[in-house]
């Protein structure tokens, strides 16, 4: 079985016009990160990837994770996570709530209070889980973010410009986080970027879309 994330002769169009064309296999921990322009529909791809492509959108092509055909699955089922520019916490819920949000059916109640703890403590938030979220500092709610979306036990990780509006050391900070704890849990990691500094840190394979005429 083929693990990780294959992209298999995926080409995307809206209406009758061509956005991109990529095949591509990004193995576990490796990170794929995808460049080019503004509309070159690298977005358009990822939507495309966890089921929640545009109707106005075309696509062809297969998408499979640890070798399952994830192309028409629901977008629930197909265990991808992604992260956004975006925080997107909840903000009438505390940071385990936030937290409580990400995690998968089951377990007893202590059972999910201990993962919640566990999470918090690995990027260095300890007894943050009873906080109000606009208490935090940008990285804490980026930390946060990462932690609510891991703990939805994905099969692979998706970046939207996640960092982009971070400041340049704290960039720097959680983008390094995010890369060591998705090849910690051997996650295939695809990110879009317009930032090269973004797709140098990843150390991995760099694709450049561009227009196709």
């Amino acid at each position: 079985m083929d693990k990780g994330l294959i992209l298999a002769n995926v080409a995307i169009s809206k209406g009758s016009t061509p956005l991109l064309s990529v095949s591509t296999h990004v193995a576990p921990g490796d990170v794929l990160s995808i460049m080019g322009p503004s509309g070159v529909g690298k977005s358009t791809l990822l939507a495309f990837i966890t089921g929640t492509l545009a109707p106005d959108f075309t696509a062809t092509g297969a998408i499979e994770l640890d070798g399952a055909d994830i192309t028409n699955a629901p977008a629930h089922q197909r265990r991808v996570g992604i992260l956004f520019q975006d925080d997107l916490l909840f903000p009438h819920l505390s940071v385990g709530e936030n937290l409580a949000f990400g995690l998968r059916p089951g377990g007893s109640r202590g059972e999910r209070q201990a993962k919640i703890a566990d999470a918090l403590t690995e990027v260095g938030l300890e007894g943050f889980a009873d906080r109000d979220p606009a208490t935090l500092s940008g990285g804490q709610k980026a930390r946060v973010a990462l932690m609510r979306m891991l703990l939805s036990d994905p099969c692979a990780l998706l970046l939207d410009e996640p960092f982009s509006r971070l400041d340049t050391a704290l960039r720097a900070q959680v983008r390094a986080l995010v890369f060591a704890r998705a090849k910690a849990r051997a996650l295939p990691v695809l990110m879009v970027t317009h930032d090269a500094e973004d797709a140098a840190a990843a150390d991995g394979e760099i694709i450049t879309l561009a227009p196709i005429t």
